[in-house]
């Protein structure tokens, strides 16, 4: 009797071991349970670090290039896009706006020097943007709504890597895409927008600007990057 109650209690016992061991979640289900706990805000974050980091390391790459060339040329272009985006087109109620192809100057340049002089110029224009009257909540909204938004621009220097002809179309419509991005999480993040209601916000004064930008340079992007490769 003593001998079968003994076998039952081990039995119970190796059933409440192997139960527990079933219990304690693998290192797999830890790690995707820490991933789903993470607050959005640090993925906005290390998003945002990330991609401030990718500009500063395509800049260096392309420092050793800068010269006063490129300085009048990135100044006098920062400087005319921020002329342009004084004459509002049309003014949506909180931020954004249509102008007359201020998002072309900086695309021109870029294309013609390249990404990472563009990153730059853009990153500039950014600050000179909020400056303008820009809307801060905290330095993530800040870098989403500005300086990752109209850095974007810079992409239009993938231009260089794209065939002639429409290439240059092309990386800019992906340098819209790029800013309208950055515009959306930051409207889904910090202004409790929701995100089909953020996007179709942001494209309300995106996808005018982009068309009258790619409608101009049409006409004026051979000649004026004729001018500042030759200058």
């Amino acid at each position: 009797m003593i001998f079968g109650l003994s076998g039952a209690l081990a039995e119970e016992a190796e059933e409440a071991v192997e139960e527990a061991a079933e219990a304690v979640p693998g290192w797999g289900e830890e790690l995707v349970k820490k991933f789903t706990e993470t607050p959005g805000m640090v993925w906005i974050a290390v998003g945002v670090l990330v991609a401030l980091a990718a500009i500063i390391l395509a800049v260096s790459r392309t420092s050793k290039r800068w010269n006063a060339k490129m300085l009048a040329f990135g100044a006098l272009s920062v400087a005319l896009s921020f002329v342009l985006s004084c004459f509002r087109l049309y003014r949506m109620p909180q931020g954004g706006s249509v102008t007359p192809a201020s998002m072309l100057p900086i695309m021109l340049f870029s294309a013609t020097f390249g990404v990472g002089p563009g990153l730059l110029t853009g990153l500039v224009y950014g600050v000179l943007q909020y400056l303008q009257g820009g809307w801060f909540v905290n330095v993530w909204q800040f870098a989403l709504d500005y300086l990752l938004a109209f850095a974007a621009l810079g992409l239009a220097g993938l231009a260089r890597k794209l065939p002639k002809g429409w290439g240059l179309y092309c990386a800019m419509v992906i340098a819209a895409l790029c800013r309208a991005l950055s515009a959306t999480l930051a409207g889904i993040m910090f202004w409790d927008t929701a995100p089909w209601a953020s996007l179709v916000y942001n494209g309300t004064y995106l996808i005018p600007e982009v068309v009258i930008c790619i409608l101009l340079a049409v006409f004026v992007a051979k000649p004026v990057m004729k001018i500042m490769k030759s200058a």
